[in-house]
C-alpha cells in the first residue's frame, strides 16, 4: 500500500513531465481505482474511469478469467450490466459466462491490449462455455479461449460455434443499454444466417479483425457520466447484406509499391480529458 500511494504522490508533483509520458504507462502501473463519484470520461477509446466497481473474480453464473491483468473493472453500469446478463445466460443454454478483459482500475489506455477499454463501459466475454466447476487461479491464466472459426477463417466452426454462442451473443445484444458488439466477420455472417423473426438486434453486433475467440460487449454512457462521449447510432438496417460482404470483398490491388505506414503516436496525458489527469492522482 504504501508503495501505491508513494507512487501517486510522485505523478502528482511530476504530473507536468508525465503529460508526455506514453498514458499506458501512467494507468497501467495504477492498482486501485481512483476513491471519487463513479464515472466515464471521455470516449471508448480516449478517457479514463473514476469510481470504478470491481466485479468479483466469482458469481453463480460467470468467473473472471486472467486475474493476474487486473481488469475486471467497470463503470458499476457494466459490472451491474455483466452481474444481470451472467443471471439470464442459463435461461439461453449458456452455462455462464467467462469475463476477459473490463477496464483497468482507473481506465485509461491500456499497457498492452486493447484501443479501446478505458473508460470502465466494455468487456470481452469468451465465446468459450463456461465448465460447471470453478477455475483455479492457474487455470485462469492458462486456458486458452477457443477461436470459433472454420479452418479457412471464412466461416464458423459448427462443431464450435452452435445455438448457444448464438444465443448468448442475442440475448446480450437485446439488453437495451448495449450499443456495440463486435464479433469476427464470420460469426456476423453466422448470425445473420441463423437469426429469424426478429432482426433488430443484429444491427447492434458489428464485424471487426479479430474477435473470433470473445465478443465484445460495449455498453452506452450511463447517467451517472455527463462527460463520457456516445458512441454514434450503428447504420440502419441489420447489416448483413452489402456491409457484412465488404468484409469478405478483396482487398484492391495496390497500383504501385506501399510504403509500410508508421505507427499511430502514443497516448499521453495531455491527449485525454483534463479531469483524467486528476483522477490519475487522486488518494
Amino acid at each position: 500500500m504504501f508503495c501505491r500511494l508513494a507512487a501517486l504522490v510522485f505523478l502528482a508533483t511530476a504530473l507536468p513531465a508525465a503529460a508526455e509520458t506514453p498514458a499506458k504507462q501512467l494507468f497501467g502501473a495504477v492498482n486501485d481505482p481512483a476513491p471519487l463519484a463513479a464515472r466515464s470520461i471521455g470516449s471508448y477509446a480516449r478517457g479514463c474511469l473514476a469510481g470504478a466497481d470491481l466485479l468479483p473474480v466469482n458469481g453463480p453464473t460467470w468467473q473472471v478469467m486472467r486475474l493476474s491483468r487486473n481488469r475486471n473493472w467497470g463503470n458499476p453500469a457494466l459490472v451491474g450490466f455483466l452481474e444481470h446478463l451472467a443471471a439470464k445466460a442459463p435461461s439461453v443454454g449458456w452455462n455462464g459466462l467467462l469475463v476477459g478483459d473490463m477496464s483497468q482500475p482507473r481506465g485509461g489506455p491500456m499497457s498492452s491490449g486493447h484501443a479501446s477499454h478505458q473508460i470502465g463501459l466494455d468487456a470481452d466475454i469468451w465465446l468459450t462455455p463456461m465448465p460447471k466447476r470453478e477455475f483455479s487461479y492457474d487455470e485462469r491464466e492458462k486456458v486458452s479461449a477457443v477461436s470459433m472459426l472454420a479452418p479457412d477463417t471464412l466461416s464458423v466452426d459448427p462443431k464450435k460455434f452452435s445455438n448457444r454462442q448464438f444465443n448468448i451473443i442475442r440475448l446480450a445484444a437485446k439488453q437495451p443499454e448495449v450499443e456495440r458488439i463486435f464479433v469476427n466477420r464470420a460469426i456476423k455472417k453466422a448470425l445473420c444466417e441463423g437469426a429469424s423473426g426478429d432482426r433488430a438486434w443484429l444491427s447492434k453486433v458489428r464485424p471487426w479483425w479479430g474477435h473470433d475467440f470473445h465478443f465484445h460487449v460495449r455498453i452506452a454512457c450511463p447517467r451517472n457520466s455527463p462527460t463520457c462521449k456516445p458512441q454514434a447510432d450503428p447504420p440502419t438496417g441489420d447489416g448483413c447484406g452489402a456491409e457484412l460482404q465488404s468484409w469478405y470483398a478483396p482487398p484492391p490491388k495496390p497500383t504501385k509499391p506501399s510504403k509500410p505506414k508508421p505507427p499511430p503516436p502514443e497516448i499521453t496525458l495531455k491527449d485525454l480529458p483534463p479531469e483524467c489527469s486528476q483522477v490519475l492522482v487522486a488518494k
